[in-house]
């Protein structure tokens, strides 16, 4: 079922997280993935952690609570928490939490898979709808985040789909889907993806940040 697609990447992210280690590379920063699995921990179980995941003035808050979820449960514990989902309240109802962790899953799981040697998935059609459906959503929140100015930004998947956004000059960015999301989530080093469009226009939106 669709609605489940955030329960798979949950499942196999902490499936990687028990094989590759607390101590493995990702591509959160500098975290490791002991940091990783804290920050899941406390973004869906401790109030106090939630504002420093948005607002960056607050961010040694979040970071306090992450410490303190390390020593209290170690990396095993973290991992099983973060295994059995969100506890009782909003984030429960399949529906938000599906809206809620999809991407945030999928983006994590990448973290961890790429350093750890593991290419592009391309056998995941469902999860490739999803994220689709996601950036036709989200990206024009992305862009404008960005303040790329005068430019059209056209997000193009391998069967020639398209999702265009703002006005200017084009910018074509393609690549498989999931690659697309992560190279507006700022995973650029990893995201497989093309660009064309005019010299000076492709260089601001490489420049840019678009993540939420």
């Amino acid at each position: 079922m669709t609605s489940d697609l955030d329960l798979r990447e949950r499942r196999e992210l902490c499936d990687l997280f028990e094989e590759v280690g607390p101590d493995a590379p990702t591509l959160s920063g500098e975290w490791r993935t002991l940091q990783l699995a804290a920050h899941l921990v406390v973004r869906e179980r401790d109030l106090l952690a939630g504002p420093g995941i948005l607002v960056p003035a607050l961010e040694g808050v979040t970071a306090s609570r992450m410490d303190k979820a390390i020593r209290r449960h170690g990396y095993p514990g973290l991992v099983d928490l973060v295994r059995s989902g969100p506890p009782f309240g909003p984030m429960a109802i399949p529906a938000v939490r599906h809206a809620a962790n999809l991407v945030e899953f999928f983006v994590h799981h990448e973290d961890v898979r790429r350093p750890a040697g593991r290419g592009p998935r391309t056998d995941r059609p469902d999860l490739d709808a999803e994220l689709w459906s996601f950036l036709g959503r989200m990206a024009p929140l992305m862009v404008r985040k960005a303040r790329v100015r005068g430019v059209a930004l056209e997000l193009a998947r391998p069967d020639g789909e398209v999702h265009r956004v703002g006005r200017g000059e084009t910018v074509r960015i393609a690549g498989p889907v999931g690659e697309l999301v992560l190279e507006l989530y700022g995973r650029r080093t990893v995201a497989e993806v093309a660009y064309d469009g005019p010299e000076d226009a492709v260089a601001r939106v490489r420049e840019a940040s678009f993540g939420i």
